[in-house]
């Protein structure tokens, strides 16, 4: 079987391909590099199951070409970071509606089953905690940059479960600060990429705000784990997951984690949202979400504890990033 992995040659999309090709699956990347890099795909990339395109998932004649011979797909190519939806929200909204809309037309017109990934970020500043898959959401106003990219995804898993409904068998994962070997300080799991870097060279690490907002993390490996279960199980088709842990921590007790595990003696700064993000930045003071629904659908349960993900993520760092 040959599988298209949209995004594949970002920080999840990357290990997601490694973990296919180990299960003896042909994989399709297609990445336009904007996000993604090759070098994530290194220990694979000259791989004889591995043909890695390199284009953009709006445009037709590629996303045509991308899905020859596939007989699945995981949707994950999206803009995604709060640096990048900030400093182009138009480019974020095109990307991730008009891309998955185009995906999901091309997989029902195909028979092609699909899992999108979706984020947390849909959540909003939330309603209660630990959130539920169908829970009310809340996001902010439209004149606030950052929620432009929560729009976007809802607006993914709201075409996603319309096709659905047209008989398109499509699952959608929401993910919850996944982190681990390659994540990007600008991306996915960007707080924890961003203070392995600041170890790695001696610098304070930067907390924004009071650093008590609190989140749930999720080891890449599991992430990936999850979004398999998702993709492949046909009780999952029609509906969305959370793929988190169902504990949190503030960004204040990371930081401090994060020392003690990397064995540097380093600071702690805190810096102002408004300095980091300019006038009007809104974050939200919790996100942790709701398992039950992976644990009983899906089997899934998020296995490695933050301790132990964190060690692995700096071994990475320390030997991969050095320099």
């Amino acid at each position: 079987m040959r599988i298209l992995v949209t995004g594949g040659a970002g920080f999840i999309g990357s290990h997601l391909v490694e973990r296919l090709l180990q299960e003896g699956y042909a994989v399709t990347v297609l990445d336009d590099l904007s996000g993604g890099r090759l070098e994530n795909l290194g220990a694979v990339r000259d791989h004889p199951r591995l043909r890695i395109l390199i284009g953009d998932v709006t445009d037709p004649v590629t996303l045509r070409r991308a899905l020859e011979g596939v007989e699945r797909v995981f949707h994950l190519a999206a803009v995604v970071g709060v640096p990048r939806v900030l400093a182009d929200p138009l480019r974020t909204i095109r990307v991730n509606v008009r891309g998955t809309e185009m995906v999901l037309e091309a997989c029902a017109e195909r028979d092609l089953p699909v899992c999108l990934a979706s984020s947390s970020e849909v959540y909003g500043k939330g309603i209660r905690w630990p959130a539920a898959e169908e829970d009310d959401l809340r996001l902010g106003s439209p004149t606030v940059a950052r929620w432009a990219y929560a729009a976007s995804k809802l607006l993914d898993e709201h075409l996603a479960l319309a096709w659905a409904r047209q008989g398109l068998r499509v699952s959608v994962v929401r993910y919850f600060n996944v982190y681990g070997p390659r994540a990007d300080p600008d991306g996915y799991g960007y707080v924890i990429a961003r203070f392995m870097d600041q170890a790695l060279r001696g610098e304070p690490l930067t907390v924004y705000g009071d650093g008590r907002q609190a989140r749930s993390f999720i080891y890449v490996e599991d992430a990936v784990e999850g979004t398999l279960r998702a993709g492949f199980l046909p009780k999952a088709f029609g509906w969305i997951f959370n793929i988190g842990r169902a504990e949190e921590i503030s960004i204040r007790e990371l930081a401090e984690k994060v020392r003690a595990i990397t064995g540097r003696s380093v600071p702690v700064r805190f810096v102002p949202f408004s300095e980091a993000y300019g006038p009007g930045f809104e974050e939200t003071p919790r996100r942790v979400p709701e398992v039950s629904r992976a644990r009983a659908l899906l089997g899934f349960e998020a296995r490695v504890t933050l301790d132990e993900g964190l060690r692995r993520t700096w071994e990475w760092w320390r030997v991969c990033r050095r320099g």
